[in-house]
């Protein structure tokens, strides 16, 4: 009876944990949302007019910031999304082309043509880098303004057009600021999901470790025009509503200053955060109010705020309000795994195919990297490859994994040759594996550094997530709950909250595997997983490795420490200079002379 109760408060205590932490995030936004829902009745029509403006940028800033803090894009030019709403709506509800439009179905068209041009914004960032991108967003920015310049008959030129006004009970200054601050809280309850999903959590190992990801299965490219479609939405519905509030629209309303206004608030923030950015957003709606001798200055006073935050505060406001990772770590702290919990993680099953390499070849300039490999990585069993520093040993990881494409040769899993070039196809496969050097996101806990590696086993859609709908839930359920079996499994679970970047250099290491554990991999590659740790850690490694063997994994590792290998491996292939030096098991690799001379040494 009494183990029965024990186990049935466990997911009591679940329950708690769940419900204490969502408050934990709730409560600032509700305290922020609570408050602007009084402004009317406690002020004047000035500052409602001045809260609406707020509530109509965040609408902006909330989808933005998907792009700039979570998939850390450089776009600088959304105000162009902006103007592009504004003067959808006002020219399908005025009439100026079509019939007139009702002013709720203006909006849905102007969303719509939001996501269109937020992917035709966003594509140069598949292609172009940082402040590259940066440019041809100001660029884009340019032209929709000169086009609303131009098109006269439509847009009014640089006189401009009405603004379209909303129905009763909205028409009111008051009714317009209950609408918007709806509108308000909507987005960031949407953005919020996302952020929270296995797509935000995608979108910041883009962001911070772009080479894992690829790893993991994840596309960069479908992950980013999604994320686009959804911020250009945003940002074109923000438009519309920055149109009713404003009654008359000119290009000269969408200014420079505005996209600043919407970069800098994500900035002063803090990357990876939602609370940070409306904090922003809210700062630098009202900071011309409190200083509007300065007006003028406007942009100038944003810079000034912008560097304040980056030396006192580089991670911004949400670095100020992360309280809970300023606690000191205990400081002798001892990776045990876990070895046992290996079974609910890992089918014991074997895979019934090999990963076969054929004569691959592959040269970078006049340098041949590998020269006629041929190399099998079998279910079950433990492969090394060893060689010293040059010969070739990562790079064969690579052509494996498919970042690099081999001039010659192929890559088979059984009968399936495995597309070259390709490294988000080889997760699908079950092949994963980790770096030389530890990929991980530093700003995100060590339990979200871990639910990474399941990202593509969840089954809802970003529609879904967005809307927080069942399948969602139930991704999110046992994306965690595997995510914390990992974590026991290499001996960090109690280390689920705490960000990456405080962890230890060996912690990382361990933390590396249990991401690539959240595949269920049949073939695992292990990159110097030893590289930095202590003799106690290497021994546990050691052991751990083989415990995975066991679960009917086939496991290459690249290593140099030649204790490691020649205590755990079946097989030892032994590279020079991009071509096999020898192969054979652990006894015969002892006894070769070559291998003794060239790497052994003796």
């Amino acid at each position: 009876m009494k183990a029965d109760t024990s186990a049935a408060a466990i997911p009591d205590r679940k329950t708690e944990r769940h419900w204490r932490d969502s408050a934990i995030h709730v409560l600032p936004f509700l305290a922020i949302f609570g408050f602007a829902a009084i402004v009317p009745m406690v002020t004047n029509d000035y500052w409602a007019l001045i809260a609406t403006r707020a509530a109509i940028y965040w609408m902006l800033v909330s989808g933005l910031n998907l792009v700039v803090g979570f998939a850390g894009q450089l776009a600088i030019g959304y105000v162009a999304l902006l103007t592009l709403g504004a003067y959808t709506t006002s020219v399908l509800v005025s009439g100026n082309v079509l019939p007139p439009f009702p002013l709720f179905a203006a909006f849905g068209v102007a969303a719509l043509f939001g996501a269109i041009f937020g992917v035709i914004v966003g594509l140069p960032a598949l292609r172009l880098r940082t402040f590259y991108f940066a440019m041809s967003t100001l660029g884009f920015a340019t032209i929709v303004t000169q086009i609303a310049l131009a098109w006269q008959s439509v847009t009014g030129g640089g006189i401009g057009i009405a603004g379209p006004e909303f129905p009763p009970p909205f028409n009111t200054t008051t009714g317009l600021f209950y609408f918007c601050l709806g509108c308000a809280v909507l987005g960031t309850w949407m953005t919020a999901n996302v952020a929270h999903s296995r797509f935000g959590r995608a979108l910041i190992a883009i962001r911070d470790a772009e080479v894992a990801t690829e790893s993991l299965g994840i596309s960069k490219p479908k992950m980013l025009v999604s994320i686009f479609l959804l911020a250009g939405a945003f940002a074109a519905f923000a438009g519309g509503l920055f149109a009713t509030l404003q009654t008359y629209i000119t290009p000269d309303a969408f200014s420079f200053d505005l996209s600043v206004l919407f970069f800098i608030a994500i900035l002063i923030g803090g990357r990876g955060s939602i609370l940070g950015p409306l904090l922003g957003t809210i700062i630098l709606t009202l900071l011309p109010e409190f200083a509007a001798p300065l007006a003028a200055w406007s942009t100038f006073l944003y810079a000034v705020l912008l560097l304040a935050v980056v030396l006192v505060a580089p991670g911004g406001i949400a670095a100020l309000l992360d309280f809970k990772n300023r606690r000191p770590l205990q400081s002798n702290r001892a990776i045990i795994p876990r070895p046992a919990v290996l079974p609910e993680l890992l089918s014991r099953e074997s895979a019934h195919t090999t990963i076969a390499l054929r004569d691959i070849s592959l040269s970078f300039g006049a340098v041949r990297a590998i020269d006629g490999l041929n190399l099998d990585i079998v279910p079950a069993r433990i492969h090394g490859l060893i060689g010293p520093n040059g010969s070739g040993k990562t790079t064969t990881l690579n052509v494996i994994s498919g970042y690099y494409a081999p001039q010659s040769g192929t890559v088979s899993l059984g009968d399936t040759e495995l597309p070259r070039g390709r490294p988000e196809t080889r997760a699908e496969h079950g092949i994963a594996r980790t770096f030389q050097t530890p990929r991980t996101v530093g700003e995100a806990s060590v339990l979200q550094n871990v639910m990474i590696g399941g990202t593509i086993a969840g089954q809802g859609t970003l529609v879904e997530s967005l809307l927080s709908l069942p399948r969602h839930r139930a991704d999110e359920r046992m994306l965690e709950e595997t995510a914390r079996l990992a974590l026991r499994v290499v001996g960090l679970e109690s280390l689920a909250s705490v960000r990456a970047d405080r962890l230890q250099h060996s912690e990382l290491r361990f933390l590396e595997i249990a991401r690539a554990l959240m595949l269920r991999p049949r073939f695992l590659m292990l990159d110097e997983p030893a590289a930095g740790l202590s003799v106690d850690e290497i021994a546990r490694l050691g052991g751990l490795i083989k415990e995975i063997k066991g679960q009917g994994v086939g496991v290459l590792l690249v290593e140099h420490h030649a204790d490691l290998i020649f205590d755990i491996c079946d097989q030892i292939t032994v590279l020079n200079l991009g071509r096999v030096l020898a192969a054979g098991t652990p006894s015969e690799i002892r006894q070769h002379k070559e291998v003794v001379s060239a790497y052994l040494g003796g």
